[in-house]
């Protein structure tokens, strides 16, 4: 009686977990597919003015590809590059000028700002930095992008002609991380599943939509909503920056655009799994807002979403329970095809596509450990800083 009752139970939570995956298929903005890419454009009359802004602390392993791409746009329009030398020990600024010398293309200024005051996240003051050096040069726009990103040519052309014609304040393209080795075939297309199941790209893009988000190393913005948004002052304190970016322009009543890149790549390596880890881990806890019962709700929605299929294959077929097992291997196989989009975009082979329970089971050591790192007192930490304040996010909405 007993065991029957327990697999009544485990079957009704199977049910739930097929119910939710039903729901994410079709009422979570389609999340899974990915075909949303720059909306449609056309060239502007008068090519507006642009200044790229790029943070950069200890790059210089990244910097010979990321800054050349950057340098050689092939733009109608004024622009100029910006690299703020965030205290960097491995010659960052001084690789700077020399590729600038050495390539040639747009001008290039790099500056210091020496370390950021209390309060401030490294990356958000040397962007308040670099925001102050191009307002000098009045710009209509500003590209925020990172180091390790390597743009097409005519990528800064696109990326304005589409915020041009849609009247977009951010248009915001999700790097192609780099897919190489095991660890980074496994966990990357998920980390980019993952957030676009949190913010599905649809809905960040409807008008009077709420959702907001952006992906930090590619953020096209106006330079007046950037004033009016009081961008970076306003979310001085966010780990997160790119998604609280994006709450703060849409409070200002703006309007966000976010999608997949077509040619625009992140060529920072990721190569062991320990490396993917900290890259997660470091800001795992703040999306939850530092809030146990947030964690406490993320880990048991990942458990029965991502877990509870493949263990109800495993325990009906153990146990000749046929109804789990059909249940388990119904959710399991929703759960795969949603996948498949990701991977094919990512170039990988569909196979992977039942392994996304693994990695999700991953997923939740690490947000579980960025809670522990958190509660030891360690914070945030990258690139040799550590963000410990409890309120780290509070700016971000």
């Amino acid at each position: 009686m007993g065991q029957t009752a327990a697999v009544s139970a485990f079957l009704w939570i199977t049910v739930v977990s097929l119910a939710a995956w039903c729901w994410l298929l079709l009422g979570q903005g389609f999340f899974w597919r990915t075909d949303v890419r720059l909306p449609g454009r056309r060239d502007p009359d008068a090519w507006p003015s642009v200044c790229v802004v790029v943070p950069a602390r200890d790059e210089a392993a990244v910097l010979p590809v990321g800054l050349p791409s950057l340098l050689t746009q092939d733009y109608p329009g004024r622009a100029e590059v910006f690299l703020v030398d965030d205290g960097s020990t491995d010659g960052t600024g001084d690789l700077a000028r020399e590729l600038s010398r050495r390539n040639g293309g747009l001008p290039l200024t790099v500056g210091s700002p020496g370390e950021p005051p209390a309060g401030w996240t490294g990356k958000l003051w040397a962007v308040r930095y670099g925001i102050g050096l191009a307002r000098a040069r009045d710009p209509e726009y500003l590209l925020l992008t990172d180091a390790d990103i390597a743009h097409a040519p005519d990528s800064l052309r696109e990326l304005v002609a589409a915020a041009d014609t849609g009247g977009f304040d951010v248009v915001s393209q999700m790097a192609r991380l780099r897919v190489a080795s095991l660890w980074e075939r496994l966990v990357v297309p998920a980390f980019v599943y993952f957030f676009a199941q949190l913010y599905p790209f649809r809905w960040i893009g409807r008008p009077g939509s709420r959702t907001a988000a952006a992906a930090g190393g590619c953020v096209l913005l106006r330079a007046d909503m950037a004033e009016k948004a009081r961008i970076p002052e306003a979310i001085r304190h966010a780990v997160i920056d790119d998604v609280a970016l994006a709450r703060a322009v849409k409070r200002s009543g703006g309007r966000v655009w976010l999608g997949l890149a077509d040619r625009v790549d992140s060529v920072r390596p990721y190569p062991r799994l320990r490396d993917l880890w900290r890259m997660v881990s470091r800001s795992a806890y703040a999306q939850l807002r530092h809030s146990p019962a947030l964690l406490l709700g993320t880990v048991a929605g990942l458990a029965l979403v991502y877990l509870v299929p493949p263990a109800a294959v495993a325990v009906g077929a153990a146990d000749g329970t046929g109804a789990v097992a059909l249940v388990g291997a119904a959710a399991w196989a929703v759960m795969a095809g949603t996948y498949v989009p990701m991977l094919r975009y990512y170039r990988q082979p569909p196979w992977l596509a039942p392994l996304l329970p693994f990695t999700a089971f991953l997923y939740l050591l690490m947000t579980v450990d960025s809670a522990v790192q958190h509660y030891r007192g360690r914070g945030a930490a990258w690139k040799g800083r550590t963000y410990a304040r409890p309120d780290a996010v509070a700016d971000e909405g």
